[in-house]
């Protein structure tokens, strides 16, 4: 069984709520498909023993035994990445340079380049980890800033993660998916058993949860909707769940605000973990026993 936690927005405690449902199995695979900003692995220390490199596409560089600093390219890049810039903090002299961060790798100032001075490399620095963890196994990718493709990285992660619960006979694994309906997102949700969409009780979060609803109605998945620290405006709260009626939406449960959600990630533990015996813990027991025995 796959279950997907995802969100409209960031913000809600997603990454909270997956590390919960994590540390509630005896046995689990976790894959962090959010790979945009990765952080269960800072919460769960896991023991990597496998790291494989993602090439997100590729960016120009400038060979300067070859430049001749005509700058034509800096004309025809539609990106603005490519510019004039002095040699030194004190020097008058000028070369032409590439902001990697702002270069989309179309190709353009090679081609245009007298000179043949501009080559493509590929992008390196983003990747795909996977080991164990005190619940299991657990996947992540991290995403270098600037680079692309982040759906492409999310498949590998779950591709991964699959292949772990069938080598281990691992019957759930959790997928903590990044906010938003981007690609990102729709490579997380799809195949999955269960959605599970975490909104906040606030206006943007209600529309953004609309918009995430829209999106998985799409897919053959059970989605369910949670309410996350809903005392924090109840009548917002009141509204999504008239929403959720109204539209026919599983909807899972609320959670109230626990400043020790907080307490437990700065020590490294899902709130399971760091207070069992709470009432956050065991509302969202009870929500995992709901989701996952639903018929």
């Amino acid at each position: 069984m796959e279950i997907a936690v995802i969100s409209g927005k960031g913000g809600t405690g997603k990454s909270s709520i997956s590390a919960a449902f994590a540390t509630l199995q005896e046995r689990v695979v976790l894959a962090d498909c959010d790979v945009d900003a990765a952080n269960l692995y800072l919460i769960f220390d896991p023991v990597n023993d496998n790291e494989q490199v993602y090439i997100a596409g590729q960016k120009a560089s400038i060979d300067y035994n070859l430049c001749t600093n005509c700058a034509l390219c800096i004309d025809y890049c539609s990106f603005d990445a490519i510019h004039l810039k002095a040699t030194g903090p004190t020097s008058a002299l000028k070369r032409v340079t590439i902001d990697e961060i702002s270069c989309d790798g179309c190709k353009l100032c090679t081609r245009v380049c007298p000179a043949n001075a501009i080559i493509m490399t590929d992008n390196d620095k983003s990747r795909m980890y996977s080991g164990t963890f005190r619940k299991g196994y657990m996947v992540y990718g991290r995403l270098a800033p600037g680079e692309e493709n982040s759906g492409k990285l999310v498949n590998i992660v779950r591709d991964r993660a699959k292949k772990i619960a069938d080598e281990y006979k691992i019957d759930i694994t959790i997928i903590d998916g990044p906010p938003g309906i981007g690609c990102s997102v729709i490579s997380s949700i799809t195949g999955t058993d269960i959605i599970v969409v975490v909104t906040e009780p606030t206006i943007s979060g209600l529309h953004d949860l609309r918009r995430t609803i829209e999106l998985t109605c799409g897919f053959n998945s059970t989605t369910w909707v949670l309410i996350n620290k809903f005392d924090l405006n109840r009548e917002i709260s009141d509204r999504i769940e008239e929403y959720c009626s109204q539209n026919k939406i599983l909807f899972a449960g609320k959670l109230s605000f626990d400043a020790r959600v907080v307490e437990a990630m700065v020590n490294c533990k899902s709130v399971i973990e760091y207070a069992p015996d709470s009432a956050i813990s065991k509302e969202i027991s009870q929500i995992w026993e709901k989701i996952t025995h639903y018929k």
